[in-house]
C-alpha cells in the first residue's frame, strides 16, 4: 500500500494571490493588445507577446528561402539574440516569445524536393488543406534531457557526437550548435535585463525577485537547473524556443518532470507550496504548452499521481487563463490509494467552477489501441497527452500527428458526381465509388509522407526537438528521418457524421421510402436546395448518427471501418512507413465546410462539416435522454481504435449539471467513456445565457475561457465562426 498523498488545496497567502491575480490581469491586457494588432486568433492561445516594432533580416539561400540545418540554425540563433527580452513584474520567471519564426523569414522546402505536380493536383481537387507533407513539430520531446544537461550540456553533447561520428557533411551538427549558442546568449541577456530592472526597483520584494531571476538565468547559461524554480525557468525557456520554431507546443508530464525538484526543495525547507503555486502560475503565464498530470507507470502497476499533481491543478485554477493541461484517467489500481480519483474529482470541480479546465485523456483506449499496432502495451502507457488531440512517447516517437485531414465529405461528393454521370443508380454503387475516392485521398497523403521522410531533414529539420529526443544527436539524424526508434505517421479522417447522415438519408428517403428520386437529389445538390426547404428538411430530419438504433449509426461504423482499413492495413507505398488512423477535425469544420459542396444530409454548400467522429449538433432533439451521454456513446463506438484520440466534446449548461447530479455525474461519465475505449474528453461548463451574451459582445467578457477542441482560448480571441461552433454545441446539448 502506498503512503497517503496530501490532496488538500494549497493555502495561498494574500501576497502570492495578488501576484497571481496580477498575472491574470496582465494576460488579459496582453491578449487585448494582440487582438488589436492581429485580429481574431482561432488557434491555441499561444503566450507570445507582440512587439510590432521588432524586425529581423534573415540570410537567405539563393532561391530566396531559408532551408537546410546550418542556415536555419544560423538564422535562428541570431533571431534569439536579437529578439526582444521580457520579464513581467509579477512573474517569478523571465523570457517570452514574439511569434513563430516563419513570420520573420521564409522557411521552406527547396523546389526540387517538393512533391510532384500530380500529387499537388490531387491535393487541389479534393481540397486536402492539410496533407501532412512538411508538417512540423507534432511529436513529443522529453524535456528531462534538457533538465539533466542544461543548455551548455546540450551544446557539449552536440560537439561530442560531431567528433565521434565525423560526418562528411557537418550541417546537421553545425545548425544545432549555432542555435544553442544563440539560446545561451539569449538566456544570459535575460539575466542582465533582470539586473537592470532590480536597480530601478524600489519595492523590496520585487527587487529581490528580479535579483533571483538574474541569478537563475546566469546559472542556466552554464549549468542544468538545480532547484524547483530553476527547473520552471528552464521549462519556460524551452517553451519560448519551441514555440518560436513552427509553434511547437508539446512537453512530457509536468508533474513527473518537477516532482524530484519539488520534493527535494520542500524537504530541505527551500520551497513552500504557495511559492510553488506562484512559480507554476508564472510558467503557465509564459505559454500554453500541452502536458498532462497523473497516469500510471509503464508497467501499469504504479500510480504516478503525487502531491505536485494537485499543486499544478491549483495553480491553473487560481491563474484562470487558457491552459492546455490534461489529466490521465484510468481504472483504479489495487493497493495504490485514492489520490487519482481525488485528482479527477478536483479537476471536475474546477471545470464546473471555472467553466473550463483540464482535458481528460483516457488510458484504456489509448494504451490498448496502440498495442494493436504491434507495440508492447508498456509503450502505450508511456504515451502522454501532449497535443490538441494527440499522444506520443516523449523523446522516443516520431508520430507527426494532427497535420492531416481527410475530408470524407469530398470523397462522397465525387462519388455522387460519378454516379450521376453513370446514370445507373444504387446505394451499393455509390458506396463503391465512395471507397474509390476515399482511397485516392488516403494514398495521396501516404505518398506525401514518403516524400516528407526523404527530404524534410535536409530542408526543414526539427532543429529544436532533435535536442530533446533520444537518438538524433547521437546518430546525427533528424528525428523525422531515422533519428528515433519509433516512427509512425498519423492520418485524421473528418466529416464522419456528415457522410453517415448523408448515406442514411439516401437509404431512408430514396431507397426505402421512395419519397425522393436520385435525379431529384442531384438537382437539389446542384442548386444547393434552392427553393426546396421542405425537401432539404426531409433529408435532414432523419434519425441521425448518435440516435440509438439509427441506420445512420450503422453507416458511421461502416465508414469508420473502411477509413481505418485504408489507412492502417497498408503502409506508405515507397518507404513502407506505418500510418495510424485517427478522427480529429481540430476547429477546422468551417474552413473545410467552405470548400465542401452541399451534401445529402441537408447541409448547405459552404456550411460547416461535422466535428471529428462526433454526431452533428442537434442530433438528439426530440430524444428524452441526457444528450451528453448519447454523444459519449456515439463517439466511443466510432473510435478509430489504434491509440490515436478521437475526442468527445462536452459543452454543458451549468443548470443542466445541477439537475443531472453535478460532479458525481460527470466523473461517472468520464470513467464510463474510458472503459468504452474512448480516448479524450474536452469539457466546458458555462451557462447558456452567459455564453450567448459573450458571443454577442465578446469584449464584455474578456477573460471568459473556453475549451475549443483540445485547446483552450479566451472566447473573445476567437473569430465569430469559431465562437459559433461552440455556441452550436451548447445549444444542442
Amino acid at each position: 500500500m502506498t503512503h497517503a498523498i496530501n490532496t488538500e488545496k494549497v493555502n495561498v497567502s494574500d501576497r502570492y494571490m495578488q501576484l497571481i491575480h496580477n498575472l491574470h490581469d496582465d494576460k488579459v491586457k496582453i491578449n487585448d493588445e494582440k487582438l488589436k494588432i492581429r485580429g481574431s486568433i482561432d488557434i491555441d492561445d499561444h503566450g507570445f507577446i507582440c512587439f510590432p516594432d521588432f524586425h529581423f533580416e534573415p540570410e537567405y539561400a539563393e532561391d530566396g528561402l531559408v532551408h537546410g540545418p546550418k542556415l536555419i540554425g544560423k538564422n535562428f540563433g541570431r533571431f534569439m539574440r536579437e529578439m526582444p527580452k521580457y520579464i513581467n513584474r509579477n512573474s517569478a520567471l523571465a523570457t517570452c516569445w514574439v511569434g513563430v519564426i516563419q513570420e520573420f523569414m521564409k522557411i521552406g522546402v527547396a523546389k526540387e524536393d517538393r512533391p510532384s505536380k500530380e500529387w499537388h493536383d490531387t491535393v487541389e481537387k479534393y481540397h486536402i488543406l492539410q496533407p501532412g507533407f512538411a508538417g512540423m513539430n507534432h511529436l513529443c520531446p522529453d524535456v528531462n534531457i534538457g533538465l539533466e544537461l542544461g543548455w551548455k550540456g546540450l551544446l557539449d553533447k552536440v560537439r561530442k557526437y560531431r567528433e565521434i561520428n565525423q560526418p562528411e557533411n557537418t550541417d546537421f551538427y553545425d545548425g544545432e550548435e549555432l542555435l544553442l549558442l544563440g539560446i545561451i546568449d539569449w538566456v544570459e541577456a535575460h539575466a542582465k535585463l533582470a539586473e537592470e530592472l532590480a536597480e530601478k526597483e524600489t519595492d523590496p520584494f520585487h527587487k529581490q525577485n528580479y535579483l533571483r531571476i538574474a541569478g537563475m538565468n546566469h546559472n542556466l547559461a552554464t549549468q542544468p537547473p538545480q532547484d524547483f524554480r530553476e527547473a520552471c525557468q528552464f521549462i519556460a525557456q524551452f517553451q519560448s524556443v519551441d514555440r518560436t520554431y513552427f509553434a511547437g507546443g508539446a512537453t512530457n508530464p509536468l508533474d513527473r518532470m518537477l516532482k524530484p525538484y519539488f520534493e527535494k526543495d520542500i524537504a530541505q525547507g527551500k520551497l513552500t507550496e504557495e511559492e510553488a503555486v506562484w512559480y507554476l502560475a508564472s510558467l503557465f503565464f509564459n505559454d500554453t504548452h500541452y502536458s498532462q498530470i497523473g497516469g500510471v507507470s509503464p508497467a501499469g502497476d504504479r500510480e504516478m499521481t503525487s502531491r505536485i499533481s494537485f499543486v499544478i491543478l491549483d495553480a491553473m485554477h487560481l491563474l484562470g487563463i487558457p491552459n492546455n493541461m490534461g489529466i490521465r484517467v484510468h481504472a483504479p489500481l489495487e493497493n495504490q490509494g485514492d489520490s487519482p480519483e481525488a485528482l479527477l474529482r478536483r479537476a471536475v470541480e474546477y471545470t464546473i467552477e471555472d467553466g473550463f479546465g483540464v482535458c481528460y485523456s483516457l488510458e484504456k483506449g489509448i494504451t490498448e489501441g496502440y498495442a494493436k499496432n504491434g507495440y508492447p502495451i508498456e509503450l502505450g502507457r508511456m504515451r502522454t497527452k501532449c497535443g490538441c488531440n494527440w499522444v506520443a512517447i516523449p523523446g522516443h516517437e516520431y508520430p507527426l500527428q494532427d497535420v492531416t485531414r481527410v475530408n470524407m465529405a469530398m470523397a462522397l461528393h465525387y462519388a455522387l458526381e460519378d454516379l450521376k454521370a453513370e446514370k445507373e443508380y444504387s446505394i451499393d454503387r455509390l458506396w463503391e465509388l465512395f471507397q474509390h475516392h476515399l482511397s485516392i485521398m488516403v494514398n495521396c497523403i501516404k505518398e506525401g509522407y514518403d516524400k516528407h521522410y526523404e527530404v524534410i531533414g535536409r530542408n526543414v529539420p526539427e532543429i529544436v526537438l532533435n535536442l530533446f529526443m533520444y537518438g538524433p544527436i547521437e546518430r546525427g539524424l533528424n528525428c523525422a528521418n531515422g533519428g528515433v526508434d519509433v516512427l509512425n505517421l498519423n492520418m485524421d479522417g473528418i466529416a464522419l457524421a456528415t457522410v453517415a447522415d448523408s448515406f442514411a438519408a439516401i437509404q431512408q428517403r430514396i431507397v426505402e421510402e421512395k419519397k425522393m428520386t436520385w435525379e431529384r437529389l442531384f438537382e437539389l445538390l446542384d442548386t444547393d436546395f434552392k427553393d426546396a426547404e421542405n425537401e432539404r428538411l426531409m433529408l435532414h430530419n432523419i434519425k441521425r448518427f448518435g440516435s440509438p438504433g439509427s441506420i445512420a449509426e450503422d453507416w458511421a461504423l461502416k465508414i469508420r471501418d473502411e477509413y481505418v482499413h485504408q489507412v492502417h492495413d497498408t503502409p506508405t507505398p515507397k518507404h513502407h512507413l506505418m500510418t495510424i488512423p485517427g478522427m480529429f477535425s481540430h476547429g477546422d469544420v468551417y474552413m473545410y465546410g467552405k470548400k465542401t459542396p452541399a451534401t445529402p444530409n441537408g447541409r448547405h454548400n459552404g456550411d460547416p462539416i461535422s466535428h471529428s467522429s462526433e454526431p452533428d449538433p442537434g442530433f438528439a432533439r426530440g430524444i428524452d435522454t441526457f444528450s451528453p451521454a448519447l454523444k459519449a456513446n456515439a463517439v466511443a463506438k466510432t473510435q478509430a481504435g489504434y491509440g490515436n484520440s478521437a475526442p468527445l466534446h462536452l459543452d454543458i449548461d451549468t443548470g443542466l449539471i445541477e439537475n443531472e447530479g453535478g460532479v458525481d455525474a460527470l466523473v461517472a461519465l468520464i470513467h464510463a467513456h474510458e472503459q468504452m475505449d474512448g480516448t479524450l474528453i474536452n469539457m466546458n461548463c458555462v451557462s447558456k445565457e452567459k455564453l450567448l451574451k459573450a458571443h454577442e459582445d465578446p469584449s464584455a467578457y474578456p477573460d471568459l475561457v473556453v475549451r475549443v477542441t483540445g485547446y483552450s482560448a479566451f472566447f473573445a480571441s476567437l473569430s465569430k465562426e469559431y465562437r459559433q461552433q461552440i455556441v452550436d454545441r451548447f445549444l444542442s446539448a
